[in-house]
């Protein structure tokens, strides 16, 4: 079994899937347009957290050249998705999902 910092990596990965699973049902069940972009992150960080597990565990450095894109993409979707989501809030006066139909005739 490898250790990162003294740490088993099967631990490393449960954290990795709770914030996954957390994210996922924040995205399904939630219908605040930031709470989601929220789960989103949630769920990115979940797979950089992987890639950075498995990166440090086979001593390569391929995963945290992924993350640092990944991050950047991130980065640039909270950017836009928050942009968008304010853009939208202020004509209709809501971020709800549910009531955002700007795109229906």
């Amino acid at each position: 079994m490898n250790l990162i910092s003294g740490i088993p990596v099967p631990y490393y990965l449960s954290l990795a899937g709770i914030m996954f699973t957390i994210g996922m049902f924040g995205v399904l069940l939630r219908r605040n347009a930031v709470v989601i972009f929220m789960s989103v992150e949630l769920m990115l960080n979940a797979v950089n957290l992987v890639f950075i597990t498995f990166s440090k565990s086979t001593a390569q450095v391929g995963g945290e050249v992924i993350v640092f894109f990944v991050m950047a993409i991130a980065a640039a979707e909270a950017a836009i998705g928050l942009a968008i989501v304010i853009a939208i809030h202020r004509q209709k006066k809501t971020v709800h999902v549910d009531e955002m139909n700007l795109l229906k005739w």
